[in-house]
């Protein structure tokens, strides 16, 4: 790939459509192992810009000197509460704002790079209220001046907390410490607007992560000093253990290696092709692959946070502070879509932080936690994970501590001929569709479907791509050659602002809000929808949706069948077990024949 022009696939964008789409699939996923995306250099540059000097210098520069700190001895505040406090914050503003994490064109934002505070701050967008039945006041799926209103004071309440100097506490100045504590008080304010917010919308919610970033905020307010930093110990380890937790089974091993292929710091294709089993034959992941998955990713992400929470040893302390700080930089240094790379540097500074500048021999073990608030603080922090991994249709993967375990709600999206234009004609959103992104980026509509055929690739290495193609041929049959098929995620992005691998935030709840706008005709607009697997199953269930209708196929498959395939599907379709079918549904086709030899 070049600095400014990308790496493209060996195709004729005129003529794409002309090819078989399985044959499509064949060529990207093989195109992705050996260059990733493709993308040019500069989109990496872009992005170590914006991390190194609107987050972390910004940050530092924030927290330091609004809690009345000299920035340049950093060695003399570096462990102050308020420090992290700050950073913690600071982190969950750019979040919400949408500049963070699910930013830029990794992410699905092309033209423009974000769509979070477009999203909240207009009234008209969809929103998705978690529990519209069940909780009060919360019904309804448009954006309105009330939930405009909340997003703003969220974002006040966050600049006001960053720009106010410490408060004076006890048991902070007991420990040492000078600097004081962010006010309780207003955390407590934040904390409330957060969960409202998120109950009339959950997509601003977990934009703003707060399903990690919401108990440290509940720490802020209610804990005192000592116990709350044992408590974002706590935290901190579920996070990693969960995740870690998550990545056993058959998932995870195939998420590696094209996160790897993805790499813009690893030009050799012969180093990305060792992932894979026998390049370009059979793309599953080798051995190699799947060592790196399980004891560079699993094992770390397990053993290590375990051994800092309950080590009492220096060396042992520092040894594995040092590796998780590591995983962090490497995870970074991948560019994973949905680019959550302020995440990742905020933990590999919070390992340092807590472990290294707080650690358990100078009182901040579990043992000197208050015993009760101990036992609850960890209740609570494995709670959601615990009945995430259970029942995943009740939570998703976010607060189920899944990040980037590859056991993950999917979908793709499957419109007809000239159907998907509707979504801009009739949505109120922060961005054109994607396809429209992009090919007013490089200037050709035919190069922007390559593009998106690229992520059609991407989504095929893995075991969910498998199966949401072999819905759509079971469904589509002969048409699926010339319907448009789309990656859920990247178009949920340009409708509602965010995604992050999170199928929740594109059901057939979601799906539902999109066709009362756009009143899609039967068998335009056709989705193939999976859930996670849950923990003790061996097989994920799959939901198909016809916009116009509803839900009109459920059933599932076997994780193994769809493990043991190609991207490409070279077999057919993996078997599906059709448990119920909407009575008389048939799929009505608007796939015109094909009379110009172009496929469409």
């Amino acid at each position: 790939m070049g600095f400014k022009t990308g790496t493209a696939p060996p195709v004729d964008p005129e003529n794409l459509y002309s090819i078989p789409y399985l044959e499509r699939i064949k060529i990207m996923s093989r195109f992705w192992a050996e260059h990733g995306f493709g993308s040019p250099k500069i989109f990496h540059l872009i992005y170590v810009v914006k991390l190194v000097f609107l987050y972390a210098l910004g940050g530092y520069l924030v927290a330091s000197l609004t809690s009345g700190f000299n920035p340049l001895h950093s060695a003399v505040f570096w462990t102050e509460p308020i420090f992290y406090q700050k950073l913690i914050l600071w982190t969950v503003l750019l979040e919400v704002l949408g500049v963070a994490g699910s930013w830029g064109p990794l992410a699905g934002h092309f033209k423009p790079f974000t769509g979070g505070w477009r999203t909240y701050s207009r009234v008209g967008t969809i929103r998705e209220p978690p529990w519209p039945g069940v909780v009060p006041m919360t019904r309804g799926d448009r954006r309105t001046g009330l939930d405009v209103g909340l997003y703003v004071a969220v974002l006040i309440t966050l600049v006001t907390a960053l720009a106010m100097p410490g408060s004076d506490d006890a048991g902070i100045a007991r420990l040492g410490f000078d600097g004081g504590r962010v006010a309780p008080a207003l955390m407590a304010v934040l904390g409330v607007l957060l969960v409202v917010l998120g109950l009339r919308d959950k997509v601003a919610f977990l934009q703003a992560r707060g399903e990690q970033y919401l108990p440290a905020i509940v720490f802020f307010a209610a804990y005192g000093a000592a116990d709350m930093i044992v408590a974002l110990k706590l935290l901190i380890v579920a996070v990693w253990v969960g995740a870690g937790f998550s990545k056993f089974g058959k998932h995870f091993a195939m998420v590696v290696p094209p996160m790897v292929s993805n790499t813009p710091w690893l030009p050799s294709k012969a180093m990305k092709r060792a992932n894979y089993k026998n390049f370009p034959e059979d793309l599953r992941p080798s051995h190699n692959g799947k060592l790196l998955a399980h004891v560079g990713g699993t094992l770390v992400e397990i053993l290590a946070p375990l051994t800092l929470l309950f080590s009492t040893n220096r060396t042992v302390t520092i040894l594995a502070a040092v590796l998780m700080i590591c995983f962090h930089l490497f995870i970074t240094s991948t560019f994973p879509l949905a680019v959550p790379l302020e995440w990742n540097i905020l933990f590999a500074f919070g390992t340092a932080f807590l472990f290294l500048g707080h650690p358990s021999w100078d009182g901040y073990g579990l043992g000197d936690m208050t015993p009760w608030l101990l036992g609850l603080t960890a209740a609570a922090l494995l709670a959601f994970p615990v009945l995430g991994n259970l029942r995943p249709d009740l939570v998703s993967f976010l607060p189920s501590m899944r990040q980037y375990a590859g056991n993950w709600a999917s979908a793709t999206w499957a419109f007809a001929p000239g159907a998907e234009q509707r979504l801009n004609e009739r949505l109120v959103k922060p961005a054109p569709m994607v396809v429209d992104q992009v090919a007013e980026l490089v200037g050709s509509r035919d190069a922007a479907e390559v593009a998106l055929h690229q992520v059609q690739g991407w989504r095929a290495l893995h075991s969910q791509g498998r199966a949401l193609n072999s819905i759509l041929i079971n469904q589509l049959g002969g048409d699926i050659d010339r319907y448009s098929l789309r990656e859920g995620e990247f178009m949920t992005n340009c409708i509602v602002g965010f995604n992050f691998g999170d199928g929740h935030l594109h059901d057939h709840k979601f799906i539902a809000s999109i066709q009362k706008r756009c009143d899609f005709e039967p068998g335009e607009f056709i989705v193939a929808w999976i859930e996670s697997q849950a923990v003790h199953e061996k097989h994920q269930r799959y939901q198909v949706i016809d916009a116009a209708i509803g839900i009109v196929e459920r059933g599932s498959y076997q994780v193994a069948d769809a493990v043991a395939e190609q991207p490409w599907l070279p077999n057919g379709p993996i078997r599906l077990d059709v448990e119920w079918r909407l009575p008389g549904y048939q799929r009505v086709s608007h796939a015109a024949p094909d009379l110009t030899g172009t496929g469409r």
